[in-house]
């Protein structure tokens, strides 16, 4: 099995495309070149050859038209063809492969097409992205055909772990809100939601109305209080935690509460902690009569 991407000036598009074809297939070899010859003899051509055609595994989006548009507007690049090839099958669901697709593939494939996916709102800064810190290694006096070999090879290992973990972190996510779904069917008060691990319970719960506080079980090893958000990107809660426990610790919180065990109050009141279950119950309960 032979890849062949274009040789020269590598970017994040045709780094991101081989390391997910090398996904697929980990024994495959890598070629750059833009030789009529090497392009005509690979198994799969990507980001070169002016050619989009899957079902061949020929992945350029450089001819006249292009390679497709998605929805929103933001054009095909070859990392994102690939994923729509691939990352179904990869990441073994449609969801996990969508999340992947919104978060990373769209990212690279716009600029790439020149499109912008942000407006600068303090002057001159910008975002630092992975496009950012892949352009890094393309130095003056570095642009010989070994070095950005090597340097393109190096990288793409890099995306190829990246890669890994975002669909550990995808898979991870779309098991989580089942989780999350399955215990919000099965509690009968739904104004608290009792959660025995931290999981991805703000796409389950906004929606619900009645939904005021989750409790879970933090990373610390102690137990949060965290105010249900009015939309999924926003900071605003559907109900505060009272104002009186704003920035309190240990015993003065102990002391406003009567929760023995109490921890912290975040001074902006959207999450608090105790040591036990039972104490940020306790917390949740108070807040939620306030």
């Amino acid at each position: 099995m032979k890849i062949v991407t274009h040789s020269g000036i590598f970017h994040a598009d045709d780094v991101f495309a081989v390391a997910t074809l090398l996904l697929k297939f980990p024994d495959a070899e890598v070629v750059r070149s833009r030789k009529k010859e090497d392009i005509e003899s690979a198994d799969i051509v990507v980001d070169v050859g002016l050619q989009y055609e899957p079902e061949k595994l020929k992945f350029d989006h450089h001819q006249h038209a292009g390679a497709g548009v998605r929805a929103n507007g933001i054009p095909y690049a070859s990392f994102g063809l690939v994923w729509k090839k691939f990352g179904e099958e990869l990441c073994g669901g449609v969801e996990e492969a969508r999340i992947i697709e919104e978060k990373l593939a769209m990212a690279i494939d716009a600029p790439d097409n020149g499109v912008s996916i942000y407006e600068p709102v303090f002057g001159d800064v910008r975002p630092y992205t992975i496009i950012d810190f892949l352009y890094s290694y393309i130095l003056n006096g570095y642009t010989g055909e070994k070095y950005l070999y090597e340097t393109f090879m190096k990288l793409m290992t890099v995306a190829k772990d990246l890669l890994e973990r975002e669909i550990q972190k995808a898979q991870e996510r779309v098991s989580g809100m089942k989780k999350v779904i399955e215990i919000v069917e099965d509690s009968q008060n739904k104004n608290i939601i009792v959660l025995e691990q931290d999981l991805p319970w703000e796409p389950i719960l906004v929606p619900i109305p009645e939904a005021y506080y989750v409790v879970y079980l933090r990373r610390e090893g102690n137990w949060g209080v965290k105010g249900v958000p009015v939309s999924t990107k926003s900071f605003i809660r559907k109900k505060l935690l009272p104002e009186a426990w704003a920035g309190k610790n240990g015993e003065e919180l102990q002391s406003i509460t009567g929760v023995k065990d109490a921890v912290f109050c975040h001074k902006d009141r959207f999450i608090a902690a105790a040591e036990s279950k039972e104490g940020a119950m306790k917390l949740a309960e108070i807040a939620l009569n306030a």
